[in-house]
Formats: C-alpha cells, structure tokens, sequence
C-alpha cells in the first residue's frame, strides 16, 4: 500500500488536536507522557481536545452498535466543532474506533441521520469533515526521515528492535501504512542506528482485551510475539498501542507459569525510543514503569550521546 508519504508532503503544524483515550490517563500514562515529550522535542504540540469522551472501544461495537457510534462520533463533532479537520490518536483500538464511525457515518445515510440525531439531542453536529490520524502517521508523514536526522543526538549503534505494530493499526480501517505487513516505522529505526529484525509476528494479534476473558486462548498469541523476538535476539520490543503493550508487558509470568516459557525482552512504545533517539532522557519518557526489567536497557542505552 502506498502511504501518505507518496501524496502532496504536508507540513508539520506547531500544534495538534489530540485524542489521548481513556487507558493513556492510568495503564498507559507512559505512552501519553512520552508522545508528549517527543512531540515537543520535535518542534509542535499535542493539544488535547476538550471534553472528550471514552471513543466506546472496539468490544462496544458489537454490543449497542448504533450507541457506540454515537459516542465516538462525539468526539470527533467536538473536533470538528473547534475547526479542526483531523484528529491524532495513539492508541489503535482508538485509531480503529474512530475510523470505523468516520467510515461508516459518510458511507451509511441512514446510519448517518441516526448519529446526527443523537448528536443533535446533544446540541452537537457533525459533517464528517475530521481526518483520524494516527500519531505514526504524524511522525512519518509529516515530520519524516530528514527532519528527525537533523534532531538526532543519541544514535543505538546497531540496537536490534523487533517493531510490533499490531492488528490494528493498519487494518481494518487503517489508512497509512500496508495491512498485512505495515513497515512505516522501520526507516525511522534504521535512521537512528537501530537494526530492525525479521519479524513475521509484527502484525499479528496479541489478543487484546480478549486477555480478560479468555486469557488460556490469548496466552499462546502473546507467547509467540515474544518468542519470534527471542529468537531474532531483539533487545527490544517496540509497539504502537497500550494494550499491546500491557500483554506483551505484563504477562510473561502467567506465560511462564501456563507453557512454560519465559522471555525476559523489554517492551517500549515507539515514542520512548524515538525520543531517547532525539536526545530525551528516561525520566522524560516516563521509562522505568515496565514489568519486564528495563533497567539494564536503560544504562546501556538511555545514558550515551554521540
């Protein structure tokens, strides 16, 4: 899939609308923190739109259909309404959600009056005018390889990552990157000295919330991602997403304990290794929070400059 790169090059604004979710307020802090940071360390901002709500997440969806649409398309009313014409995201289940109310709100007419009508109870109005983005999209698109070379002051000297991207990110509603074997963010690593590792998983589901109520199902799903990083001898783990990263994070134990494996490979955000790469430091990226012990990453890499 050609991604955006290859349209008209847009120039980065000094200021983004941000939907940061729900999970970025608590389990994922590190990452709201870290995109935060880098978004600074790179010139702009993130401001966070004012008042906004859960996006009804994925599981929502199949559950009241029609009111999950209605309170994701809240959102994107409230940006549309402050006269902004996109929206950036972090979080895939976000990224997806909100997409999947954009889709279906310009494709469906009749699903469309029903979202106006409810939005409209609410003294709200929408014309579908918000482009979802996500903060990816952002970084590779708008800002680009040249950019974050000029910014670069600590290079990884072949650091060897194992790039997770996850099921939603580009599919089924992505916009950016290729379904099936999304790579956007592996110039950007290779740029900074990181070694990218061949890594099939990279798009494959880790379970997500699917971890609460199924877990013996998801298990196995999370154990492959982190053995095929294992075997590729990968450093690291980046992902694009904060409950990717709680399942990749947060359960090599129970994984342990249930098939008897255990990886030991710490599990960032891209925004933590793009800013450490720009000169930010741990503390600023709020590293150090994980599970999976990052210190000794962090003392090998997070305290060198070039």
């Amino acid at each position: 899939m050609a991604t955006q790169a290859n349209e008209k090059k847009r120039v980065p604004l000094e200021e983004y609308p941000y939907y940061p979710g729900c999970s970025l307020e608590h389990t994922g802090i590190m990452y709201d923190t870290s995109s935060r940071a880098l978004m600074k360390a790179l010139g702009s901002d993130l401001k966070e739109l004012e008042d906004w709500n859960c996006c009804g997440a994925t599981s929502y969806m199949s559950i009241r259909e029609l009111r999950a649409f209605a309170v994701s398309s809240r959102n994107l009313a409230l940006a549309e309404m402050s006269g902004y014409d996109q929206l950036v995201t972090v979080c895939s289940a976000c990224f997806t959600t909100l997409n999947k109310t954009n889709e279906y709100f310009l494709e469906d007419p009749v699903l469309r009056k029903q979202i106006k009508d409810a939005l409209a109870a609410a003294d709200l109005k929408y014309e579908g005018s918000v482009k979802v983005r996500h903060l990816l999209d952002v970084i590779v698109n708008d800002f680009g390889i040249d950019r974050i070379k000029q910014l670069v002051t600590r290079e990884f000297d072949g650091m060897r990552v194992a790039p997770y991207y996850g099921c939603q990110l580009s599919r089924p509603h992505g916009t950016f990157d290729d379904p099936e074997n999304p790579t956007s963010f592996d110039p950007i690593l290779e740029a900074i000295g990181c070694t990218v590792t061949p890594f099939p998983m990279r798009a494959k589901c880790c379970g997500g919330s699917q971890m609460i109520t199924s877990a013996d199902l998801t298990y196995p799903l999370v154990r492959d991602i982190l053995k095929c990083a294992d075997m590729e001898q990968a450093e690291c783990i980046v992902c694009f997403c904060p409950l990717c990263h709680i399942n990749l994070d947060c359960y090599t134990s129970l994984i342990k304990q249930k098939i008897g494996e255990h990886y030991k490979i710490p599990v960032f955000y891209f925004t933590q290794i793009l800013g450490l790469a720009l000169g930010l430091s741990a503390k600023e990226l709020d590293m150090g929070r994980e599970l999976i012990d990052p210190r000794a990453f962090i003392s090998k890499y997070a305290s060198s400059r070039t």
